[in-house]
C-alpha cells in the first residue's frame, strides 16, 4: 500500500491527511459555539488551534498509518485519519501541560512561544483538558469498525496517556530533578513518559487493521525500540542541537539538572545505544516482509533527525 511512493512523498500525503482531520475536528468544535457563549469560548478555541495546528513532526500519527499498512489494513481512510488525529490530540495536550511552569517550565515549543506564554496558564490548562475530550470523541465515531475495536482503541490510547504511561512518566521525571538515576531507572521513566504513547500509536494502527496476535507482538517490539530511541536522540540533541533547529531551548535539560542518557552514560555511549535500538526496531519490522518499508523508514528518520 503506497510502497511505490518515496518516504518523503508518503510522509507528506499522510501528514496532509491528519492535518485535514485535525482542522475538521476544530471546525466542528467551533461551529458548536452559540453566539452567547462564543465570546467566552473564543480564547480557548484559539489556544487549542495555536497548539494543535502548528505543524510539528506528527511522528505518532505517522506510526498509526505505518503500522496499519504493515498489517494489511483495509479500513476507510476517514476513520484511520480520525485515529491518527486522536493520538495527536493526546500528544499535543501532553506538550501543553509539560511546558507549564509547574512542570518542565519551557517558554518555547516548536520554535514559538509555548501555549501558556502566548495565552496564559489558565487557557493552556483548559486547552490540554479539552484535547483529551476531543480525542475520546474521535474514537467513538469510526465507520467500519466494531464496538470491540473502538473500545480497544480507546483503552490503548488512554492507558498509555495515564498513570501507567505518559502521566506516570512525567511524575517520575519531576521527582528525578537533581536526583541520581541509574540507567535502568532512566529507561523505565522514558518508556512511560515518551515510549508509552509511541507504542500506543503503532498498536492502534495495528488494531485498526485487525492485526493478528503475532503482528501485535512485533509492532510492540518495534515501537518499544523506537520509543526509547526517540528519547535517547532527544537527549543527544539537547547536548548537540541548535535551538533554531530543534524548536526548543537547547541545553534545557542540563540547566534543570535533569537525568539524561548523555549525562548518565556519556554522549558517545548514548549514540551507540541509539544505534542498537534502531537495529532492534529494524529486526522487528522485518517480520512484515514487503509491508515493512514504512516502519523501517520511520526508524531511520527518527535515528538521524536533527530536530
Amino acid at each position: 500500500m503506497g510502497s511505490e511512493l518515496s518516504f518523503t512523498a508518503w510522509q507528506s500525503s499522510r501528514l496532509a491527511r491528519v492535518e485535514a482531520s485535525l482542522e475538521s475536528l476544530l471546525s466542528n468544535v467551533h461551529c458548536e459555539f452559540d453566539e452567547q457563549a462564543s465570546s467566552g469560548l473564543a480564547p480557548l478555541y484559539h489556544t487549542i488551534a495555536y497548539s494543535l495546528l502548528d505543524g510539528g513532526k506528527r511522528i505518532r500519527p505517522l506510526l498509526v498509518y505505518a503500522a496499519f499498512e504493515a498489517c494489511g489494513g483495509k479500513l476507510s481512510s476517514q476513520s484511520l485519519d480520525r485515529i491518527a488525529a486522536a493520538v495527536e490530540c493526546i500528544h499535543c495536550y501532553s506538550l501543553i501541560h509539560d511546558d507549564l511552569p509547574a512542570m518542565d517550565d519551557d517558554d518555547l515549543r516548536r520554535g514559538r512561544p509555548s501555549s501558556h506564554i502566548a495565552f496564559g496558564e489558565a487557557q493552556a490548562i483548559l486547552a490540554g483538558d479539552a484535547l483529551q475530550s476531543i480525542a475520546v470523541e474521535c474514537l467513538t465515531e469510526l465507520g467500519g469498525t466494531s464496538a470491540a475495536q473502538r473500545l480497544d482503541l480507546i483503552k490503548t490510547l488512554f492507558a498509555a496517556a495515564g498513570p501507567r504511561g505518559m502521566v506516570g512518566g512525567q511524575a517520575i521525571d519531576l521527582a528525578s530533578v537533581n536526583q541520581s538515576l541509574n540507567e535502568t531507572a532512566l529507561r523505565g521513566m522514558h518508556r512511560l513518559k515518551t515510549g508509552a504513547l509511541i507504542r500506543a500509536a503503532a498498536r492502534m494502527g495495528a488494531i485498526a487493521a485487525s492485526a493478528t496476535d503475532a503482528q501485535l507482538r512485533q509492532i510492540d517490539l518495534y515501537a518499544d525500540a523506537i520509543g526509547l530511541g526517540f528519547q535517547v536522540q532527544d537527549d543527544i540533541l539537547d547536548v548537540t542541537g541548535d535551538t533554531a533547529i530543534i524548536g526548543k531551548q537547547a541545553g534545557a535539560d542540563a540547566a534543570l539538572n535533569k537525568p539524561t542518557f548523555p549525562a548518565l552514560i556519556g554522549l558517545q555511549q548514548a549514540m551507540q545505544l541509539n544505534k542498537e535500538l534502531h537495529e532492534q526496531a529494524m529486526q522487528a519490522a522485518h517480520f512484515f516482509s514487503d509491508q515493512s518499508q514504512r516502519l523501517q523508514q520511520i526508524a531511520d528518520y527518527l535515528t538521524v533527525r536533527q530536530f
